[in-house]
């Protein structure tokens, strides 16, 4: 399998260099969404909780680097080193808060995050930084010696991170830590009995989701250049869970699959108009889940399985 994934991203690498920009721009963006679910996958997948707030950690990770870029001696580049950082930092926070509790209250609290974050960046006291309603602009990421054009640059960094980051969760789900994990996840009061900090593998889960949330959410701000109040409300939250439930919550690869899920699936609908598109939208995420209740990524483990048989 290792031999695989790493197939798998060096054929996207060079592949990016066979499609024009407005193609590799696309692709980018399934690559960002990729990223935000892997950190759902251990969050919701492996550790059995739930977050609406991963909107805000995504709007987190979009601001640290835009906030850096526009207030010199920064530059934008430092996004990348601080958006894992205020990620995990309120991620942890957050799962130490909700961590203990039902998972019904972990969505209030969430919820209650989710609602906040969008009013806090209008906020006059640091309206300064954050730019209010109007935003803040980034300028886009170029590479060295402009070998190559933003764009595909943009892309072949959200890739290595992506790569990066299906290494670490591939690891950490599989060691010591990922077993405390899912032992939590399935009877929290055994878990305790054997010794679990039930409440601190949650925070570090919710701290790890947040810092693929934030990093996201740094590649996304890069690539849109532009982050603003009303591009991290309540509805991306629930678009991510979307993706998450239909690529597969408990598997790394559903995350990759939501991802593109996410990016290209609306493209099947939007010819039937932007009524009867929506509807359809709806209609069919409802089937996908009834039919498939372990993702896409669930579905073709069952059909290469009953081939082997």
């Amino acid at each position: 399998m290792r031999t695989v994934w790493t197939m798998g991203f060096v054929a996207a690498a060079a592949l990016s260099f066979c499609f024009p920009d407005f193609i590799v721009f696309r692709f980018t963006q399934a690559v960002i969404w990729a990223i935000a679910l892997l950190g759902l996958v251990i969050l919701c997948g492996t550790s059995g909780q739930f977050s609406f707030a991963q909107a805000a950690l995504y709007g987190m990770g979009g601001y640290s680097a835009a906030i850096l870029g526009s207030h010199p001696p920064f530059s934008a580049w430092w996004g990348f080193a601080v958006a894992p950082l205020v990620g995990y930092a309120a991620g942890y926070g957050l799962g130490r808060v909700a961590g203990g509790h039902s998972i019904w209250t972990q969505a209030l609290i969430s919820y209650a995050l989710a609602i906040a974050f969008p009013q806090l960046l209008r906020w006059r006291l640091i309206e300064h930084w954050t730019g209010g309603v109007q935003g803040l602009y980034l300028d886009a990421l170029e590479a060295p010696g402009e070998i190559v054009s933003p764009d595909r640059w943009t892309f072949l960094i959200a890739l290595t991170l992506l790569a990066a980051g299906v290494v670490l969760a591939i690891n950490m789900i599989a060691s010591r830590s990922g077993r405390a994990l899912m032992a939590a996840r399935d009877h929290d009061l055994a878990a305790a009995a054997q010794g679990i900090h039930v409440e601190h593998v949650r925070a570090v889960a919710s701290g790890v989701a947040g810092v693929y949330l934030a990093l996201a959410g740094c590649l996304s701000a890069f690539q849109f250049g532009f982050v603003g109040p009303t591009s991290y409300n309540f509805a991306l939250s629930v678009q991510m869970l979307f993706g998450l439930v239909v690529g597969g919550m408990n598997s790394i690869a559903g995350a990759i699959l939501g991802g593109l899920f996410l990016q290209f699936f609306p493209d099947v609908v939007a010819p039937l108009g932007k009524g009867l598109s929506a509807l359809l939208y709806a209609v069919l995420l409802i089937a996908a889940i009834v039919a498939m209740p372990n993702g896409i990524a669930g579905a073709i483990a069952r059909l290469i399985a009953r081939a082997r048989r």
